[in-house]
């Protein structure tokens, strides 16, 4: 899909606020509410814009614990991988599941309420 300089402040508005109308969201790029509008069906159709999401303050949710680990895999292919990525999945302290290169395989980005929970989760989870 081709993207012209509107399409790209669209998606640069919307990253910042995915709530905003689309009488402020014409307005902040110039554009008549029906275009913008006709615009953004556009970008949701192609799947460049995949879907609208919230994002939760992790302090404020009890998260005080912020940490990055390092994973390596005893087996390597398709399915291994496939299956971490499963595994890792259902467990919500997990934030990010970044598959790396280098002498790891994986890199997570964990929230856990505090040393005691995180503990328990790299023992027993993962």
């Amino acid at each position: 899909m081709n993207l012209d300089n509107k399409d790209i402040q669209l998606l640069d508005k919307l990253q910042d606020n995915g709530r905003i109308t689309n009488a402020e969201l014409a307005k902040h790029v110039g554009l008549s509410p029906s275009s913008t509008l006709e615009r953004v069906k556009k970008l949701e159709s192609s799947g460049l814009i995949d879907k609208y999401i919230t994002l939760l303050n992790p302090q404020l949710a009890g998260y005080r614990c912020f940490t990055y680990v390092e994973v390596k895999l005893a087996r390597h292919g398709e399915t291994p991988i496939k299956d971490f990525f499963k595994a890792v999945a259902n467990i919500t302290e997990i934030l990010e599941c970044h598959h790396i290169t280098g002498e790891a395989d994986f890199l997570l980005k964990i929230a856990t309420k505090d040393i005691p929970t995180y503990e328990e989760l790299i023992l027993h989870q993962l």
